[in-house]
């Protein structure tokens, strides 16, 4: 009987153990607050060679001002040798209104299962985020900070993660000294059409003290937004770009950011290239941004962004950018005070200015409103309340 409670004992232990080496862990964040915006078109609106007519200032209540809402599930288990299991189920939500980021997709930001190794780095697959976001983000005022009114001219490389890859399989290696790089491949899933809506990406950074650098690229092919939005790929169709069809997305860039006591500044230049399926027709975007935050106190943080923003357009057929230009300077401030380790309350402002080219489509409008400008500016206000658990 002695021996028998000995091994029970024992196995209860090492049951124990192993249920110890594996984890599954709720997390969220919810942001939600009051914004103004000083001028947006309405519905009846059209746009005519001077932009877009008839717009009227936004007073409201508006969700995900700095960060998305979202909450999700992370997973972890030990498998020996330095091995884990791993995944994440993720999805995004408008809390002012409690509907999806977006429509019939529950885990809509990510939703991957994989393996890690601290020796050799992680394989993981599903929907996921690119190389662009995990490089060039973190460097980035939108993708840190400042957030969503601080992305660049419609998120066009998409620093602020505005979308996630499908059916992808991706690599992120250990770091090495600093040094570490992420390759993403997302499949078309279709029969007879391997290269139709499909995505890559690859991306390499370095990190030793307070210096953070970065570089990226990202490929979309086949969006081909005005017949099925995306397709597989669920890709949205284009924001920025008055193009019928835009066919490929080519995201490139590099960022880099340095922390020296309460402050870090921080500068990144990236360029997205939206190609039309008809007559090789293209806009190209470049972005040039200069950032930096100081914390007056441990709970007291102030931040500035300026960014600007260029648009060419390539003549039909051609690779010339002599049809003209639109340009956007977009300015921001922002004040954030910590109420906890988990609660912060913020304010901030972003104001956007842009010209049209001779087409009149190049209109203005601060990422994260509901529509352009029916001028050449455009201005957020916004304060509210954050929380993370």
């Amino acid at each position: 009987m002695k021996k028998i409670m000995i091994l029970a004992a024992v196995s209860a232990t090492f049951a124990s153990a192993a249920h110890a080496q594996s984890s599954v862990t709720l997390y969220g964040l919810i942001d939600a607050g009051l914004t103004y915006v000083s001028n947006e078109a309405n519905r009846n609106s059209q746009v005519s060679s001077d932009g877009v007519t008839s717009g009227h200032a936004m007073v409201g209540l508006t969700g995900g001002n700095v960060q998305a809402s979202r909450w999700g599930l992370r997973g972890v288990e030990d498998l020996g040798g330095g091995m884990k299991a791993i995944f994440t189920l993720e999805s995004g939500f408008n809390v002012a209104n409690g509907k999806q980021s977006v429509a019939n997709t529950l885990f809509n930001r990510q939703a991957f299962v994989g393996v890690s190794s601290n020796q050799f780095g992680t394989v993981t697959f599903g929907r996921q985020y690119d190389s662009v976001v995990d490089y060039l983000g973190p460097v980035s005022a939108a993708g840190t900070w400042g957030g969503t009114y601080f992305a660049h001219r419609g998120d066009n490389d998409n620093l602020n993660n505005t979308f996630s890859i499908n059916n992808s399989v991706k690599y992120q290696s250990a770091n090495y000294g600093g040094f570490s790089f992420s390759g993403l491949y997302g499949f078309s899933n279709q029969a007879g059409g391997f290269a139709n809506n499909r995505a890559y990406s690859v991306g390499a950074g370095y990190q030793n003290g307070g210096l953070q650098v970065g570089a990226a690229y990202l490929q979309l092919q086949g969006l081909d937004a005005d017949n099925n939005n995306g397709a597989v790929q669920g890709l949205p169709a284009s924001t920025v770009a008055a193009l019928p069809g835009i066919q490929n997305q080519r995201t490139w860039g590099v960022g880099g950011s340095y922390t020296f006591g309460p402050a870090v500044v921080g500068g990144v230049f990236t360029q997205s290239r939206l190609q039309d399926r008809i007559g090789n027709a293209s806009v190209r975007y470049n972005n040039y941004e200069l950032s930096a935050r100081y914390n007056l106190t441990p709970a007291l943080g102030l931040g500035a962004a300026y960014t600007y923003t260029q648009a060419l357009r390539a003549t039909p057929g051609t690779t010339s950018t002599n049809t003209g230009a639109g340009h956007w300077n977009q300015f921001g401030l922002q004040a954030d005070f910590s109420l906890s380790k988990r609660t912060d309350v913020y304010v901030e402002g972003v104001l956007q200015t842009g010209a049209q080219n001779q087409t009149g489509v190049n209109v203005t409008q601060v990422n994260g409103t509901d529509a352009p400008s029916a001028s050449k500016n455009q201005y957020v206000l916004t304060s509210g309340i954050r929380h993370r658990f």
